[in-house]
């Protein structure tokens, strides 16, 4: 069984910045992908980015140049850098891992960007 937690949300003015973080435990090797995605009050969840084993990495359109996903394979931990935020990136950021046919959740955290 893998397990996901999730960190780093809170509440930033717009144009702040926030880094999220995910770890994941449980017996697993390092061939899986790492991603992020965000449901906001009233909408259905979305893909914000996403990381293979290898390192290549996508975003959704309306992050890019401002966010950017990495992870430490020695932690098995994957980041979610946000820069320059808008109150229009406020949600709950959930945290996912696909390793073969399994796929995970974290437990999500919120991000509120408001002044």
């Amino acid at each position: 069984q893998v397990q996901l937690v999730e960190s780093g949300g809170g509440l930033v003015q717009p144009g702040g910045s926030l880094r999220l973080s995910c770890a994941a435990s449980g017996s697993i090797d390092s061939a899986y992908t790492m991603a992020w995605y965000r449901q906001a009050p009233g909408k259905q969840r979305e893909f914000v980015a996403r990381i293979s084993n290898y390192g290549s990495s996508n975003l959704v359109d309306s992050v890019k140049g401002r966010f950017t996903i990495s992870k430490d394979n020695a932690k098995n931990t994957v980041y979610l850098q946000m820069n320059s935020l808008k109150p229009e990136d406020t949600a709950v950021y959930y945290c996912n891992l696909v390793w073969g046919v399994s796929n995970y959740w974290g437990q999500g955290t919120q991000v509120t960007v408001s002044s």
